[in-house]
């Protein structure tokens, strides 16, 4: 694939103290400074996947692995035991394996902070926690989004999980702003190349920005038109998303259930393999250290789509 763990970077190469447990105190989650390491962003290539996590298998991220692919992102809310993590990181060798995101009202942080703790332990430097706020339509106890993150925040502090090793679903700039300063960045969903260039913006040139992008490689655009509005129309029933779409400037015809046609070809690039690679290129381009690549496909196989790609990134 020819991408470079640094590539995309735009940062420092300052590294920050990471935490470990170490002695009694562990039982107890307390944990010490004990040594330090490279910023994630200097983990990750240009390039990475990002599938719901009960879609993935061992020996599909074995086969991205080969292919290239240095991170594997897993959506859709993974449970605090992180379980799924584990498999992923015992069946390959290098890949990194991030989650996008834990949702902190199902997963309470000091679980989460755990499983962090012994994934660490088992796999240094290969694990990355990606958390975020959910949605108000699918929680019935939602709070206020953004309290709710910097009580978790001060929670994985108080359990030792490193700033650098985490990161934030953000959209807007005052979760953009709080990825900022209290995680290594921001994983940002359902975006397009301009929300990447406002977003690295309002981060700065130091933060780790991961940008989602779903594709299809299809060159019918009928048929590749379909599939993208399949996933992406159930997304137009979540507030969050309809008001940052409306934002980064899609009318309200384009974000009425199921989408315009404008909306879907932004938010689930197609065609064929080089098309939707310059479509990934574009957030690069506007400042994003990766891409995220969620490969649509009518039989769910995201292999075929990904060696494509792989051959072009």
């Amino acid at each position: 694939m020819g991408v470079d763990r640094g590539a995309g970077r735009g940062v420092g190469s300052g590294v920050v103290p990471a935490f470990v447990h170490r002695g009694a105190g562990a039982a107890q989650g307390i944990a010490e400074p004990l040594r330090q390491f490279e910023p994630i962003v200097d983990m990750l290539g240009s390039a990475g996947i990002w599938v719901r996590h009960s879609d993935v298998s061992p020996e599909v991220a074995g086969g991205l692995e080969r292919l290239g692919y240095s991170t594997l992102w897993l959506g859709a809310s993974p449970p605090a035991e992180l379980d799924v993590v584990d498999s992923l990181l015992g069946a390959t060798e290098t890949l990194v394996v991030g989650t996008s995101i834990v949702n902190i009202w199902t997963a309470p942080a000091t679980s989460v902070a755990v499983s962090f703790h012994r994934l660490e332990a088992k796999y240094p430097g290969r694990f990355v926690l990606g958390i975020g706020a959910g949605h108000r339509e699918n929680q019935a106890d939602y709070r206020k989004p953004y309290e709710a993150l910097v009580d978790y925040l001060d929670e994985l502090d108080r359990a030792g999980v490193p700033v650098q090793r985490r990161a934030l679903a953000a959209l807007g700039p005052r979760v953009l702003d709080l990825a900022r300063t209290r995680s290594a960045g921001a994983l940002p969903y359902l975006v397009t190349p301009e929300h990447t260039r406002s977003a690295r913006a309002r981060l700065g040139p130091d933060a780790l920005l991961v940008a989602e992008q779903k594709v299809v490689v299809d060159a019918d655009p009928d048929r590749a038109r379909r599939l993208g509005r399949e996933r992406v129309g159930p997304y137009l029933q979540l507030s969050n998303y309809v008001a940052n779409l409306r934002r980064i400037g899609f009318d309200a015809d384009d974000v009425t259930f199921p989408g315009s046609d404008r909306l879907v070809d932004a938010l689930a690039i197609h065609g064929d393999p080089e098309t939707v690679a310059d479509g990934l290129r574009a957030h690069l381009a506007a400042g994003a250290n990766q891409v995220a690549i969620q490969v649509l496909s009518a039989d769910d196989d995201i292999l075929p789509g990904a060696r494509a790609l792989a051959q072009l990134l």
